[in-house]
């Protein structure tokens, strides 16, 4: 390109920072060396202003647009109608921005099946405990401890012997200070288990003697426990003496009874007659039963029937007969339980077995006529001369033995009737009953 040219194309550019007149470019480097300089050129006179209108109507990036011609019309409209965006700025309005068009949405990612439940593996159970041989055994902890000792002591190398003396030692440990040189150490304290150990904490001693001390629910229940056992042990011995110490007791007391009755009887002090309460008079065989018991005036319990006798009814609206009488109820008592028991079996008599009773004097043998297996304690119909319910329908000579029922109780009372059928004086000797 020539000079000529393009010193005419810088000429022609508009720029208001650096050329605020039009057609003018004060910059000299847009000029050429062969150029003239511009001759001054003396300006028509004009009304002066303080801008160019003309710079701001041409369009700095290009040709100058050409400005339409106003008209009177024109004039008015322009007056009245409201500027445009072009008319407020003009060359220097910005660009219009399109609006930008609205995001389209993502569409939503197609769904996906969760993938198929898969099991888990089957449970294999470890391997079987396979035991130490036998020449391997395993050490307790006593052993391991022992061998901790050793390898200890065998590791540790063997202290230097003290150089000083006695007095020494001794003032050190009055003073309490440091152990004398050379000696050694006292050895860590020992765990439960037996191996060494650091000592138990303050806190840790606590819950271990807390651990140790029973609870109070445990020492209630232990002390229930013992009382429980206390009480069963007192029972056992209760019952134990019941139904056989008393048994062996009351029976020793009755043979001594029985005894001093013969000896009595041998010397003749045992006339008939009244007798105390608590006296012995006569003896009572029952030799289906193979029973030897001595009969005590009364039927008081300590006196009588605890000490293993039978006792003969006498007092007030129970007062029976005596074996002598010509006519009567000769009625006994006895315990069918404990206390030697001698009417335990009664109920096992039969019609016509022998009840025999042995005086001084003679021996009275009745025959068992019936039994009443139960009755009330307060029927005393059935100790009468001629007793309801025995089989007897005038007065005779008869025997009535009476117990408790059912057997280690007193509910009720069980009668067993016999009737007199031989009298016979001792000078004859035994009846045939005591001797078969």
């Amino acid at each position: 390109m020539e000079g000529g040219a393009l010193e005419s194309a810088v000429d022609h550019l508009a720029d208001p920072l650096t050329d605020p007149l039009p057609g003018q470019h004060p910059s000299p480097w847009f000029r050429s060396a062969s150029a003239e300089p511009p001759q001054a050129v003396a300006p028509e006179p004009q009304e002066q202003e303080w801008y160019d209108p003309e710079g701001y109507a041409r369009d700095w990036y290009g040709e100058r647009q050409a400005q339409p011609q106003e008209t009177a019309e024109t004039a008015e409209t322009a007056e009245t109608a409201e500027p445009t965006y072009e008319q407020l700025y003009g060359a220097y309005a910005p660009e219009r921005r399109t609006p930008e068009p609205e995001p389209v949405p993502e569409p939503e990612p197609a769904y996906e099946p969760e993938p198929a439940y898969e099991p888990e593996p089957a449970y294999e159970p470890e391997p079987a405990y396979e035991p130490l041989e036998a020449h391997e055994p395993i050490p307790d902890d006593e052993t391991v401890a022992l061998r901790t000792e050793d390898t200890r002591r065998i590791a540790e190398p063997e202290p230097d012997r003290p150089t000083e003396g006695r007095a020494a030692r001794r003032k050190a440990a009055k003073k309490g200070g440091t152990r004398p040189r050379g000696t050694r150490p006292a050895p860590p304290p020992q765990s439960a288990q037996g191996a060494p150990g650091a000592p138990l904490s303050r806190l840790e001693a606590r819950r271990a003697e807390r651990a140790r001390r029973p609870s109070p629910g445990a020492v209630i229940s232990r002390g229930l426990g013992e009382v429980f056992i206390t009480v069963g042990v007192l029972m056992l011995l209760f019952v134990t003496y019941q139904l056989w110490w008393t048994n062996i007791r009351a029976q020793q007391q009755a043979d001594g009874a029985a005894h001093d009755l013969q000896e009595s009887w041998a010397k003749g002090k045992g006339k008939p007659g009244a007798f105390e309460p608590g006296q012995g008079f006569a003896l009572l065989h029952i030799p289906r039963l193979d029973v030897v018991v001595p009969v005590a005036e009364g039927i008081d319990k300590q006196k009588v029937l605890d000490r293993g006798m039978v006792g003969h009814y006498n007092e007030g609206a129970t007062k029976t007969a005596m074996p002598e009488a010509k006519q009567g109820n000769f009625a006994v008592a006895g315990h069918r339980n404990t206390h030697g028991e001698p009417f335990r079996y009664i109920n096992r008599l039969e019609p016509g077995d022998p009840i025999v009773v042995e005086t001084q004097d003679k021996y009275f043998v009745y025959k068992m006529a019936s039994i009443l297996p139960q009755t009330s304690p307060g029927n005393i119909g059935v100790i009468g001369p001629v007793p309801p319910g025995s089989g007897f329908t005038k007065p005779g000579r008869y025997i009535t033995l009476t117990t408790c029922t059912p057997e280690f109780t007193s509910k009720y009372r069980m009668i067993v009737w016999g009737k007199m059928v031989e009298e016979r004086p001792r000078s004859k000797g035994k009846p045939s009953a005591l001797v078969n």
